[in-house]
């Protein structure tokens, strides 16, 4: 038995589990999400500049008015080229005057340029759109578990989808709590740690069948089997996650600012997912394992009675 018995101490990783949760899903109720120019529309500005201009010159102008998030592309740049002349920038949907002041700030920070296109643009991600995304998870939830019974039992399919509903509550929990804001590419990072997440989990209940196999006899202890398999992969899984976070990390550090909310939910999704991996999803195994053990010894019981 390893020194720590992870298994035998599935209530205390439950309760912290809850404890994250819980004033998530509060938070998420109270605060909400600050929702991206992708999900609410917003205002873009083509323009053309007499002098070639950066993108930290534009970003530093637009800081001055919170803005500093707004997605902001130059336009006919060469290939390694950081400045060009034409500057697309989007933002969140600007009121007349605060336009006047955002362009008249660019004007005197940045320099003199032509208006080349204004207009305002509805959201690219409507209500139906969210709808239908969140039906395909849970419909990818349902196929994990028809996949997972197939290959292993019903019980780890379950297990496993129990902790990618973990992961993605935290994750937004974190988001809901920080205000950070939501758009398209966060979508894509939940997807990302979804997919992240079942892997690690896979390679810890394959281990646990195989043990099943081998090691186990009917009156053996569970719990013992569960922390053996997870020590025997446990190198592995803080390998993997590690390497995954340095690179992540390197990404959020030195990328731009566009990718950065991206750059924090792979952070934040990897680092809960190895954590559900370990101590969460083969707990919740154990916890219907012996549910179902115990429903089918109290069958005959009812039976003889």
């Amino acid at each position: 038995m390893p020194k720590f018995n992870i298994a035998g101490h599935r209530r205390i990783f439950f309760a912290i589990a809850l404890l994250l949760i819980i004033p998530g899903i509060i938070c998420m109720g109270m605060r909400g999400f600050n929702f991206g120019i992708d999900f609410t529309g917003g205002t873009i500005m083509d323009l053309h500049f007499e002098k070639p201009v950066t993108l930290p010159e534009v970003r530093t102008s637009l800081a001055k008015y919170g803005l500093d998030g707004s997605t902001i592309q130059l336009s006919g740049a060469a290939s390694g080229v950081e400045s060009s002349e034409n500057v697309m920038i989007r933002t969140v949907d600007l009121e007349e005057n605060q336009r006047k002041e955002v362009m008249a700030s660019l004007t005197q920070d940045v320099g003199s340029y032509t208006v080349l296109r204004e207009e305002k643009v509805g959201a690219t991600i409507g209500g139906e759109l969210i709808t239908n995304a969140v039906l395909a998870l849970v419909i990818s939830w349902g196929l994990i578990i028809v996949y997972v019974a197939y290959r292993f039992e019903w019980r780890f399919g379950v297990s496993a989808v129990l902790a990618l509903i973990h992961n993605i509550l935290i994750v937004l929990a974190v988001f809901s709590f920080t205000q950070r804001q939501i758009d398209s590419s966060f979508i894509a990072a939940l997807l990302t740690i979804v997919g992240y997440s079942i892997n690690d989990t896979i390679v810890i209940f394959d281990r646990i069948r195989e043990n099943l196999k081998l090691h186990f006899r009917r009156d053996g202890d569970i719990e013992e089997l569960v922390n053996r398999s997870i020590y025997q992969t446990l190198t592995r899984s803080l390998y993997t996650v590690f390497t995954v976070l340095f690179t992540t990390f390197a990404l959020y550090w030195f990328g731009g600012e566009t990718t950065k909310d991206f750059a924090f939910a792979l952070l934040v999704g990897f680092a809960v997912g190895c954590y559900s991996s370990i101590f969460i999803a083969s707990q919740f195994w154990i916890e219907l394992r012996n549910r179902t053990d115990q429903r089918s010894a109290a069958k005959p019981a009812a039976v003889e009675g």
